[in-house]
Order: structure tokens, then C-alpha cells, then sequence
């Protein structure tokens, strides 16, 4: 990755102060460790009329995938390579953005002790990026920097000189040049734009993400008009991120209209004001939807098929009727946060004995799965490639055989009710798939008919009635198991009738 930042000067006012204000020397070439690759700091050319600082970032692709989880970029069948073959050594994006904040925080802050002057005025400014992915085009970068005061060059980059008629490709040559900004500015603009347009990030997004958004668009990022795209993006759509941030936004733009403090404004509801209630998170509803249907159907003794960093588990740790609960997942890394969640090294015996964590493939068979009360495969299809559907089918249903499945999954239906979420987009990147109402029925009706199942489903969030429920849950209970349970509350209910 290539990012050229270039000034003019005067002998008055020398270009090469551009130095001071990155704490570069022009003369010396300097290399940065950092978490994904190596950053190289160097000058092609340094004199008082124009000064030029390159940041080139040599990125390891083997850090790159150990440090994402192993998770491919995007939902197709072909992550897994996607992992190895990819732009990542070439494209600006949210790596480059984090080694620009690495290896220039003390400029990105708008701090220079040797040229306070020269750091707090606006510079004449030309940065140039050879490749930026561009998702929405050139059209997406202009209005992104346009209202900023850069003039912007952006030219497609083919997919190859030598076959123009096969078009461009996303990736775009930019330039932008302008004369209003601080350095600080520019390179805080950078630090937030190159992953919005790339639209993806290469670590997990949490909640101070928030924070360095509002740092970064500090001045620039409350008025701009795209700053409803540009929240969801850098946020990589995670609603409720976005609404937190956009709330905050919000706030500041309130206050300099009012020509007041943030605070102030903040603080025109008195702390002990009773607070509206916000509504329960989905990924909430549906591990209580999970737990109340484990108790209908008596199970005691779970497995959670997938169990990721542990949640569920740790929900039905708090309720003693589940003697038994068995987390299985493929990844290490996911358990070790799922161990770490849980406490397993501080637990009490007796509460120990309650939980196991194993690792395992769920398209394999294991006979440490046969004999349980229930099976829970929360999210997890989805995540699967739909020829390893069947294998994951046979090992759950064909030879754990569980007496009780239950599968939740999304509603593709559902997601045009997610205002951050756009057209034709998954939900997580790493979704091979998303089905309807109607796809997910009758891939569960065939399942259990092969298998000797009877299903049941049960909306899990709000059901809406155009589109239906955010998740969609299958309940499997064993053909034989289902007529004894019925036969267990008819003889309840003729009981009490006596």
C-alpha cells in the first residue's frame, strides 16, 4: 500500500517543515514495526520548494489471517482462499488507515513543539493514493471529499490495460489537492475515509470505535452530508454503534449551533430523569427464546453446536435445571474467549462439572455428541457453504440424534427493515447466505422428514407482518420423543381436571 503526502514552500516558510510537522526527517528512511506488516517512512524529494512524504506499507499475510479469526472478506463460497489471495498488499484500506495513525499520531493530534505555528495553518496540500478501493465509485469519493475542500482526481483504475472493453475495476487512482486544511485535518480525514470506501475493516469493530470516529471527525464529520453513510461504514453497520455515535454527532452539531459546550447540552435532562427504556437486543431475545424452549421440552443435558465466545453457555449456566452443557466449536480461539468468558479457571466444583468446551468440526461425526436431551445450532448455518449443509445434517440428525434440535437463523425478509444495512447485503460479512421464510421451511421440513423429526417454528423478535421476524427458529423434536411429551400433558391435564 502507497500513500504520497506532498507541500510547496517558500524560502521564508520552507516545504521541507513538512518534516516537523510528520516528526519524519526528510533525510533518513525509517521502518515502523506494525501488527499487520512493516511501514516505511521516506522522502522521494525534499527541498524548500516541495517536499514529498511516502508512507508504504508492506503488509504479512499470515499475521493478517491470524489476527482476523481466519475469517475471509465477504460471504462467498471461496473465502477460505480469499484469506491468501487477495488486494490487501496493494489497496489503501483500514490498514493503511491504522499505520497512518501509527506512525503519525503525534501529527494526526495537530502537535509539533519545533513549528506550533506551521502545525495549527492551513498547508498546501497534494496526497495521492494509486489504488483505493472505491465502492460506490468515483462518483462515492467526490462526494466524500468534495465538501471538505479538496479538489479530487479520481480515476478508475481498468481491470486490465491490455482488454479495455472487460471495463474498470472498484479501485480508483486519487488525488486530492487543496489549500484549506492543517495537516492534522487531512490526515484525520484519511484515517476515517479509505475504510469507508473500501467498506470493510480487517479487525473486529467494538464500542470505541465510536470514540475514534468522533476524534478523527472532530471539525468536519458533524456537518458533512454524508455523514450518515459515512457513520455506518466505518462502523461496518453495527446499528447500534451507529446510533450511539450518530446520537453524540448530534449533540455537537446542537451545541455549536447554540454556541454552547457539548455538556450543556448533555446535561438539559437532569441525571435522575427516568430514562426511556431501550428495546432488548435481538442477539437477547434470542438466547431467551433458546432457553424457554430447552424447558418445554425438558431438556437437561445441551449441547450448543457452535458456541462461539460462549454466551449461550453462560445463560444456561444460571439456570440449574440444565445438569449438563457442552460447547462445541471449531475454532480454538473462540473457546479460549469462550474459557476466559465463563471463568472456567476460578469456577466452583460443582458448577465445573456442569460445563465442558470441546473442539470439534460440526460436519463430522462424533461420538461424544450421541445420547444428549437437546442440540442447539444458534446462528451457525448460515456460516456454512451450502454443499456442507448435508455432512453438518447427518452429523446433528443422522448420528448425534439429539431428542430435541433447535436451529435459529436469519430472515433475509427482514433486512429491509434495517436502515443501515444496504440493498442486497448480508447481514455479517461472513454469511454464505441468508434464506426466506419460506427457503429455511423447507429445507427443516426435509431434514426432519429424512430424519425422522417432527418441526416446529417460532418467530424470534418482532414479528412483523410483511416481512416476519428478524430470526426464524426451528424446533425438531424426535418423532417417538413428540408423542410421548404429548401424551405426558394429556395425562397433566386430565389430572388436573380430576
Amino acid at each position: 500500500m502507497f500513500l504520497t503526502i506532498s507541500t510547496t514552500g517558500t524560502p521564508e516558510r520552507p516545504a521541507t517543515d513538512l518534516g516537523y510537522l510528520l516528526h519524519k526527517h526528510p533525510d533518513a528512511a525509517q521502518t515502523f514495526s506494525t501488527s499487520y506488516g512493516t511501514a516505511h517512512v521516506l522522502y522521494p524529494e525534499a527541498d524548500e520548494r516541495r517536499c514529498t512524504a511516502a508512507l508504504l506499507l508492506e503488509v504479512d499475510p499470515v499475521a493478517l489471517v491470524r489476527r482476523s479469526k481466519g475469517k475471509g472478506r465477504g460471504g462467498a463460497p471461496d473465502a477460505a482462499l480469499a484469506q491468501y489471495v487477495n488486494d490487501r498488499p496493494y489497496a489503501a484500506s483500514s490498514l493503511l488507515a491504522v499505520a497512518l495513525s501509527s506512525v503519525f499520531s503525534t501529527a494526526l493530534r495537530g502537535v509539533c513543539k519545533a513549528r506550533p505555528e506551521r502545525a495549527a495553518e492551513p498547508l498546501p496540500l497534494r496526497v495521492e493514493i494509486p489504488a483505493l478501493p472505491a465502492r460506490g465509485g468515483p462518483a462515492l469519493v467526490r462526494r466524500l471529499f468534495e465538501p471538505l475542500g479538496w479538489t479530487v482526481t479520481a480515476d478508475p483504475v481498468a481491470l486490465d490495460v491490455t482488454f479495455p472493453e472487460w471495463g474498470d475495476s472498484r479501485y480508483v487512482h486519487l488525488v486530492l489537492e487543496g489549500e484549506t486544511l492543517t495537516l492534522a485535518q487531512a490526515l484525520r480525514q484519511l484515517y476515517v475515509l479509505l475504510p469507508v470506501l473500501d467498506d470493510a475493516k480487517h479487525y473486529w469493530v467494538s464500542s470505541d470505535e465510536v470514540d475514534k470516529l468522533l476524534r478523527a471527525g472532530e471539525g468536519w464529520l458533524p456537518a458533512h452530508p454524508e455523514q450518515k453513510l459515512i457513520v455506518g461504514r466505518y462502523l461496518t453497520r453495527r446499528w447500534s454503534l451507529a446510533r450511539q455515535a450518530m446520537e453524540r454527532l448530534e449533540l455537537v452539531r446542537l451545541a455549536e449551533t447554540d454556541d454552547s459546550e457539548v455538556e450543556e447540552i448533555d446535561n438539559a435532562v437532569a441525571a435522575e430523569t427516568e430514562q426511556e427504556e431501550r428495546p432488548t437486543p435481538l442477539a437477547v431475545r434470542r438466547r431467551e427464546a433458546i432457553v424457554a424452549a430447552l424447558r418445554r421440552h425438558g431438556a437437561a443435558r445441551v449441547l450448543d453446536l457452535g458456541c462461539g465466545q460462549g454466551q449461550l453457555v453462560q445463560t444456561l449456566l444460571k439456570d440449574p435445571r440444565f445438569t449438563e452443557i457442552v460447547g462445541v466449536d471449531v475454532s480454538v480461539r473462540a473457546l479460549t474467549i469462550a474459557s476466559r468468558r465463563l471463568k472456567l479457571d476460578r469456577m466452583g466444583e460443582r458448577q465445573a462439572a456442569r460445563v465442558q468446551l470441546r473442539q470439534g468440526s460440526l460436519t463430522y461425526t462424533d461420538k461424544r455428541l450421541k445420547g444428549y436431551d437437546a442440540a442447539v445450532l444458534s446462528e451457525v448455518i448460515e456460516h456454512l457453504d451450502l454443499p456442507r449443509l448435508p455432512a453438518l445434517e447427518y452429523a446433528v440428525f443422522g448420528a448425534a440424534r439429539p431428542r430435541t434440535v433447535l436451529v435459529t437463523t436469519p430472515n433475509v425478509e427482514y433486512n429491509v427493515r434495517w436502515e443501515s444495512l444496504p440493498a442486497g447485503h448480508v447481514r455479517h460479512g461472513d454469511h454464505r447466505f441468508e434464506w426466506t421464510r419460506r427457503e429455511f421451511r423447507a429445507w427443516a421440513e426435509a431434514v426432519a422428514e429424512r430424519h425422522g423429526y417432527a418441526v416446529e417454528f417460532e418467530p424470534v423478535g418482532p414479528d412483523d407482518p410483511e416481512v416476519g421476524p428478524p430470526t426464524q427458529m426451528a424446533v425438531f423434536i424426535q418423532r417417538h420423543t413428540n408423542q410421548r411429551h404429548t401424551n405426558q400433558q394429556n395425562e397433566k391435564k386430565e389430572g388436573e381436571a380430576a
